[in-house]
């Protein structure tokens, strides 16, 4: 779910950290719910006024929720909590140090396949490829896995959020199974 509020100009605004004051306003986090003619009407009759909503309310909200994701790795680099690259994962996977395996949009499915073997279990998320580049300083960053605690919990649900936006399939939450390494 996302909230939304109404700002002091009669504009809806997306509250993802559901932190904004006033009573706001629910919406399911699908793409299909965000662009719905009947969404507008939905934000006018919640607000009890005439409320002025973002053409590209959408792409606004999935990009804010990409940003979302890309503060929690970043926040996780800094604290310890998660590692980068192939071997560094492998590592933390075997010693049982991992959380959450993080795969990038654009990595091979054959080597992530061969990454998680054996630890099927672990709930892993896909992300844009900027995420992992720019929580690593890096110009291309493939795979990482982070450490089990509240910021891996805060990955996982901003993604599932972001995954609902973007149109993409949903996270397994038993772990990693064999269609998803094939994704």
């Amino acid at each position: 779910m996302i909230r939304f509020v109404v700002s002091p100009d009669n504009r809806v605004v997306p509250d993802l950290a559901a932190k904004l004051p006033g009573r706001g306003m629910w919406l399911s986090a699908s793409r299909d719910v965000l662009d719905s003619p009947r969404t507008r009407q939905a934000f006018a009759r919640a607000a009890k006024a005439q409320v002025s909503v973002p053409d590209c309310l959408a792409d606004l909200v999935e990009a804010a929720l990409g940003q979302r994701m890309l503060d929690a790795v970043s926040l996780a680099r800094r604290a310890g909590q998660v590692v980068c690259g192939f071997q560094k994962c492998r590592e933390w996977l075997i010693s049982g140090r991992a959380g959450v395996v993080i795969r990038s949009e654009g990595a091979s499915l054959d080597e992530f396949s061969r990454l998680v073997s054996g630890r099927r279990s672990l709930p892993a998320v896909t992300v844009p490829d900027r995420v992992l580049a720019s929580a690593f300083g890096r110009d291309r960053a493939v795979y990482a896995v982070m450490a089990p605690g509240a910021l891996a919990q805060r990955l996982i649900a901003e993604h599932e959020r972001f995954s609902g936006v973007a149109g993409r399939p949903l996270p397994d939450p038993k772990g990693v199974s064999k269609e998803q390494a094939e994704l």
